[in-house]
C-alpha cells in the first residue's frame, strides 16, 4: 500500500529513477531561441545543462582547451588578461569553414565526456541544450530531440541586436550552421519560436506534460 501523510490520503507511489528519467536534447541554429526555451525547461522543473558553457570553460585560461586555441589560432585572439577574446576568434572561424572545423576538434572532445557522464548521473527530466547535438552524436543518448526554429531574417535581426555584429558578420554565423531543414527531419519535437514568448512557452509546455505524466500535483 502507498503510504498515507497525515490527513490520511494516500501519497502517489514515486517513481523509480529508471522510470522517470527522461533525456531531452534541445538544438536549433544560432539566435533561434534555445535559451528562451532552456529557461522556460528549468522553470518546469528540469534539470539543464547548456553545452556552449562547457566549450567557454574549456578554452579558458587553464581551461583544458586553452594552449591548443592559442597554438593554433595564434597571439591575436589573446586578450591582455591572458583569456581568449572570443569575439576575436569568432571573426576567425567563422569567415573560414575549415578553422571552424578545426576549432570544434580542438574543443568538442573535452566537452563530449562532461556530456555523457551528465547524462549517465542523471535523474528526472534532463535537457541538454547543444548546437551540435545532432553531429556529435549525443542525441543517441536522447529520449526526444527537440528543435527551436525561427526564420533566418529573425536570426540576423537577433544577432546584430544582441551582439552587435554587423549584418555581413550576422549573415556569416547563421549560414555557417547546419540547415534547419535537416535538423527539423531528425526532430521528435518542433517549438516554432517566430512569435511571442507566450506563444514559445506554449509550444514548451504542451510537449513537456505530453507524454502523459501530468501536470505535479501540489
Amino acid at each position: 500500500m502507498p503510504p498515507a501523510h497525515k490527513g490520511g490520503t494516500p501519497l502517489r507511489e514515486q517513481p523509480s529513477p529508471a522510470e522517470s528519467r527522461r533525456i531531452i536534447g534541445l538544438t536549433g541554429n544560432i539566435a533561434c531561441g534555445k535559451s528562451l526555451v532552456l529557461s522556460i525547461l528549468r522553470e518546469l522543473g528540469a534539470d539543464t545543462l547548456d553545452a556552449d558553457t562547457l566549450a567557454h570553460q574549456a578554452i579558458r585560461r587553464g581551461g583544458p582547451a586553452y594552449e591548443a586555441v592559442i597554438r593554433r589560432f595564434g597571439e591575436t585572439i589573446r586578450r591582455p588578461d591572458g583569456d581568449i577574446d572570443r569575439t576575436a576568434l569568432g571573426k576567425v572561424v567563422f569567415a573560414d569553414r575549415v578553422a571552424l572545423r578545426e576549432l570544434e576538434g580542438i574543443i568538442h572532445p573535452h566537452v563530449r565526456p562532461e556530456i555523457r557522464r551528465r547524462i549517465a548521473e542523471a535523474r528526472g527530466t534532463f535537457v541538454v541544450d547543444a548546437i551540435k547535438l545532432l553531429e556529435s552524436g549525443i542525441a543517441e543518448l536522447c529520449d526526444e530531440v527537440w528543435v527551436v526554429t525561427c526564420r533566418k531574417e529573425q536570426q540576423v535581426t537577433r544577432l546584430i541586436s544582441r551582439n552587435g555584429y554587423t549584418e555581413e558578420e550576422a549573415l556569416r554565423r547563421v549560414e555557417a550552421q547546419r540547415p534547419v531543414e535537416e535538423k527539423i527531419a531528425a526532430a521528435d519535437v518542433v517549438i516554432n519560436n517566430e512569435g511571442s514568448v507566450e506563444r514559445t512557452r506554449t509550444q514548451v509546455e504542451r510537449a513537456y506534460w505530453r507524454r502523459g505524466e501530468g501536470r505535479p500535483h501540489p
